[in-house]
């Protein structure tokens, strides 16, 4: 045991230390920028501290396990597909591929997540396809990467040219999305389709296609098979833009436009369609509860005392409580009435005044004690079997029953299966912990670079209070405003009195502290330039960090021999990346139409395309593949939609899709350049 200890430690230590170096700087980077520049303490920092190691651990797993189990299954069908079957068995067999490697990629679970943050009186169809339909919307994106792959194991076989593939999916995209544009529902769509294809070109999806692809090319390719490997990234990210607006498209006419809260849930013309957007009527009614003002919500019940029964029903009914709050713990319905209920609704659940405080001083803002180990480690093990599994059966029927091959190495093969399960779960539950939760509350700060915001997380509770210790100020203009004294670590702040927050039955008053602009002025341009930067960096320096693209910059330096330096790629693409995470922050920021930013840097990349070498094509337009990788993706999103949700966009998409583009567009002009500079020596010597 000691000698297999003494040589395992050292290969787990490699792996964990190559993911180490992966997460390191971009989180160092958003925990100094939050803390540091921005002034505000990481809450839950323990919380997420583990799932940020959880994340390390579960990659270090997963991507052993890719590289022992599912990457030889896929180089081995590749090398014996092409000589025991036809044209027709290999496509079929590379759109199922493409299909079952989407559910098995860590970041899709992602987008699924990102429903909670898009409220569904704003954009229906957006609401509906990252909830009620979140597996339809996995399914398009499946299906978007199946044709992908069909379309690159065409190229490899018949060793076709990517430029008309771009010209056309291009083309087709940017009409699309312009049309798409001009509905009230697809509109919000957008921004989600073409971040999908940032996705899709994940850990899982790159390495198994391009094993299967090499395997193909090594027996079927007619031409020079170095830049066959390349290519298919950038097809498995152009489909399922064109697969997620379609799938939209199904659904229009079942969803009501986009309109105010008050009518979404009590105009009869609506209510049919505002209903398609939920499971069951107790989701929809329990959605307005949630998230719907009380006047709203008592129209919609048809009256105070329905209402009230509506909340007595919820604590006596643990199915309800699962339906509407995800758990059937009353604790977590208790929380939720304690933070965001009525007076009304307190007393109808707790009983009196003594139960609602005690209660309140039980549960006020310790959502950490809430967690349930058990539902999380359940919920993602069997979400992880569910992705990696069926991949696997397939790729061993495919081998052993179509192909008649035998296992190659079984024992390593099924080591690195449920290494990958085991990764792939600890990989979600460090997102959810983690990763996720970083993401999202750096994006919440960040506009305070730029606006008050509220510290939510910091909020308190003071009991007793006493109306008689307010003050009265008075503005400029002569308006009057109630304000008073609170002590905070032996010191005093001037807090604004709300109504809102007072109960003077209970005599407690919920303080939210306001975090002022850096520069003590609301929407200074110091203000957005320092939103501005932050995200350049942070695109710039998630990219170095990425394995993907060291590996990419090796190859392509090898290709050209030398004239495209592995160190430039790098920087190349690291710049465009940020440039192109600053746009989508702008996007975000002064809610500008997605495709307003995507349709310039993509027409002049249909240019720098026809001009450009096809080396430097299938280079340029797969370098954006690597900028979306197991931890930018996550991150990414999370950030733009806590800060879409912070300054109240309607959806927070789009950076990723921006992040995507302007990386091919430094890649495609530097190309251009060294190609000038190497013609220009040739022709002096």
């Amino acid at each position: 045991w000691k000698q297999k200890i003494d040589l395992l430690v050292p290969y787990v230590k490699k792996r964990v230390i190559e993911q180490i170096k992966a997460v390191a700087l971009i989180i160092i980077y958003l925990v100094l920028f939050q803390t540091l520049i921005l002034g505000i303490a990481i809450a839950e920092a323990g919380l997420i501290a583990s799932g940020i190691a959880i994340v390390v651990f579960g990659l270090a797993f997963f991507m052993e396990g890719l590289f022992l189990g599912l990457m030889p299954l896929g180089e081995v069908i590749g090398v014996k597909l092409p000589q025991k079957s036809g044209l027709f068995v290999i496509l079929v067999f590379s759109f199922i591929l493409g299909v079952g490697v989407t559910f098995a990629e860590p970041a899709i679970g992602v987008l699924k997540a990102a429903g909670a943050f898009v409220k569904a009186w704003d954009a229906p169809l957006l609401f509906l396809l990252l909830n009620k339909y979140s597996n339809y919307l996995v399914y398009a994106v499946g299906i978007g990467v199946g044709m992908a792959v069909v379309s690159g194991m065409l190229r490899f076989i018949y060793n076709w040219s990517l430029k008309p593939f771009l010209y056309g999916g291009v083309v087709i995209l940017t009409a699309l999305s312009i049309w798409a544009e001009f509905n009230p529902n697809l509109r919000y769509v957008i921004g989600l389709a073409w971040d999908c294809g940032g996705v899709t070109t994940g850990p899982v999806t790159v390495p198994l296609v391009l094993a299967l692809g090499i395997g193909i090319s090594r027996i079927v390719s007619k031409g020079s098979s170095e830049l066959s490997g390349f290519g298919v990234v950038t097809l498995a990210s152009l489909f399922p833009i064109f697969t997620v607006i379609i799938c939209g498209t199904l659904f229009l006419n079942k969803v009501p436009v986009p309109t105010v809260e008050k009518l979404f849930f009590t105009d009869p013309s609506i209510q049919e369609k505002s209903k398609y957007l939920f499971v069951s009527d107790i989701e929809y009614k329990g959605y307005a509860l949630k998230n719907a003002s009380p006047e709203t919500l008592i129209t919609l019940l048809g009256g105070k005392e329905q209402m009230l029964d509506f909340i007595e029903k919820i604590k006596n009914t643990d199915s309800m409580r699962k339906i509407i709050f995800g758990s059937e713990d009353i604790a977590v319905f208790e929380r939720w009435l304690i933070d965001n209920g009525t007076q009304e609704q307190k007393l109808k659940v707790f009983g009196n005044i003594e139960n609602i405080n005690n209660t309140l001083k039980k549960y006020f803002f310790t959502e950490q004690k809430f967690l349930n180990v058990n539902d999380l480690i359940t919920r993602n093990f069997f979400a992880s079997m569910q992705a990696i599994i069926p991949l696997v059966i397939f790729l061993i029927i495919i081998l052993m029953i179509i192909l008649r091959e035998k296992l190659p190495q079984p024992d390593e093969v099924f080591l690195g299966v449920v290494f990958s399960v085991i990764g792939m779960l600890l990989f979600n539950i460090g997102i959810e912990l983690g990763l996720g939760k970083l993401g999202n509350q750096v994006g919440s700060k960040l506009p305070s670079s730029f606006k008050s915001i509220e510290l939510v997380e910091s909020k308190k509770i003071i009991t007793n209070f006493d109306e008689s210790v307010m003050q009265t100020a008075i503005t400029p203009s002569g308006e009057k405003e109630k304000i008073f004294y609170i002590k905070n670590n032996n010191q005093y702040e001037r807090v604004p009195y709300k109504n809102t927050e007072y109960d003077p039955i209970s005599k407690t008053y919920i303080y939210t502290p306001i975090k002022s602009p850096m520069f003590g002025v609301e929407k200074s341009f110091g203000g957005y330039l320092i939103a501005i930067l932050f995200a350049f960096v942070m695109g710039y320096g998630a990219t170095l960090a990425e394995p993907a693209l060291n590996a990419l910059g090796l190859t392509v330096e090898e290709l050209t021999v030398g004239t495209f330096k592995k160190s430039l790629l790098m920087q190349t693409v690291a710049i465009g990346v940020g440039i192109g995470i600053s746009a989508g922050l702008a996007k975000i920021i002064w809610n500008i139409p997605l495709i307003w930013i995507l349709v310039p840097p993509y027409a002049i990349l249909m240019y720098l395309t026809k001009v450009s070498s096809e080396e430097y094509v299938n280079i340029g337009w797969d370098s954006a593949g690597v900028t979306t990788g197991p931890i930018t993706v996550p991150l990414v999103l999370a950030l733009g939609l806590g800060i879409g949700n912070q300054i109240n966009v309607v959806e927070g998409f789009g950076i990723l899709a921006t992040a995507s583009a302007f990386p091919i567009l430094s890649v495609l002009s530097v190309g251009l350049y060294v190609n000038y500079k190497r013609k220009k020596m040739q022709a002096t010597e």
